[in-house]
């Protein structure tokens, strides 16, 4: 089948997850097209099944703002139309959802009924969708979809509670390719960063504030009172800046490590004890099941998605939003020597159940079902 996907292309779990799934479709041997607007952060290998289509975004005094989503629109025809794709598979609904329609409506023109199935990830329905200037488009965008999936239950009734959907929306989570995401041998690099034994706690985001990362810092600060420890802080956005200084406020510098974007995430779960999710709001919670792919036990809260990962008391422990006590009394728990390897285990077996050997084939039956279905509608039409 050859496929189209558009994406963001950055280090968010949209893109990420829209970039592994077309690289695991590849392997299958689908023809795969990304089409957006530079090469996604994790298409970084050669496969003869890949293909990478740049939409080019060019800006006149006219506009204050590139019309981005005209642009994309356009580029889908082209690929389409030229590539002769069987199917266009959109991830997060602004504007991707939008411009595939517009797309669908001008290859119609052309004699040529593709296919749209899109996939909603979490702030394009939880936080951006429900934006007044945005909902009649995202709920518009929805329903013609040919196709639409949710990755996870709560961002399902989620969307359900908010727009007037009349689509069926049927989840699939997210998934970890276990190939890549594993614990290795790092013990030189932990001990590098633990010379004395301390317990290396783990965070990474995009330092919005819905990630809360202050908690983060709080929650260590608490548990280094109690024992030696130390935490990795790895990704980079809007609250960094608050985050360093908080740290410098607690005196925790010394033991604090900033590590920026890090393509090769996996090196540093490897050598991690915990990790530490205390989110305001996660459609799934992506970063932590790459972390229990690692064998780290996660400390996160009850918001959106993460329940349906992370199992209390089993994987990890679940709090409320900002319960910073709660959080450090169940990290000193899981950290305590006698009941760390049962929590990295048990991580472990819960992260197997999202292998993407079990998810791929959730969506090839689905491109399969949206496929015929247009064909026997185009055929209906005909007679």
């Amino acid at each position: 089948m050859k496929i189209g996907i558009v994406c963001y292309p950055t280090f968010g779990g949209s893109g990420v997850v829209a970039t592994e799934l077309g690289k695991a479709l590849a392997k299958e041997g689908h023809q795969i097209h990304f089409i957006t607007y530079s090469q996604p952060t994790r298409l970084d290998f050669f496969n003869q099944n890949l293909f990478y289509h740049e939409v080019t975004i060019r800006n006149y005094p006219l506009f204050d703002y590139a019309p981005y989503e005209l642009a994309l629109a356009s580029k889908m025809v082209d690929v389409v139309k030229y590539e002769k794709l069987d199917l266009l598979h959109v991830h997060y609904a602004i504007p991707h959802a939008s411009a595939a329609y517009m797309a669908k409506q001008i290859l119609k023109t052309h004699g040529i009924n593709i296919p749209v199935i899109t996939t909603l990830h979490g702030t394009d329905i939880t936080l951006v969708g429900k934006d007044a200037s945005y909902e009649p488009v995202v709920t518009f965008s929805i329903n013609a979809s040919d196709g639409v999936t949710a990755v996870s239950e709560d961002l399902r009734k989620d969307t359900y509670e908010h727009f007037d959907i009349t689509k069926d929306i049927e989840v699939i989570p997210n998934f970890i390719d276990l190939e890549r995401f594993k614990k290795q041998k790092k013990e030189h690099f932990k001990k590098a960063i633990c010379p004395n034994d301390e317990k290396l706690l783990v965070h990474t985001s995009n330092f919005r504030k819905v990630k809360r990362v202050d908690d983060v810092v709080k929650v260590f600060h608490n548990i280094r009172k109690i024992i030696p420890a130390k935490l990795l802080l790895v990704g980079d956005g809007p609250e960094r800046t608050h985050i360093e200084a908080l740290c410098r406020e607690l005196g925790d510098c010394d033991d604090i490590r900033f590590l920026g974007k890090l393509e090769q995430v996996e090196e540093v779960l490897s050598v991690a004890d915990l990790f530490i999710m205390p989110s305001e709001k996660e459609s799934f919670g992506l970063a932590a099941l790459e972390a229990m792919a690692c064998e780290v036990p996660v400390i996160s809260t009850k918001a959106g998605g993460i329940p349906e990962l992370n199992i209390q008391g089993k994987t990890g422990f679940l709090s409320k939003v900002g319960d910073v006590e709660d959080m450090t009394k169940n990290a000193l728990y899981i950290l305590d020597p006698a009941n760390l390897p049962e929590f990295k285990k048990n991580a472990l077996n819960r992260a197997k159940e999202f292998d993407i050997s079990r998810i791929l084939p959730l969506y090839e039956n689905l491109y399969e079902k949206v496929v015929a279905n247009t064909k026997k509608m185009q055929l209906n039409e005909l007679l």
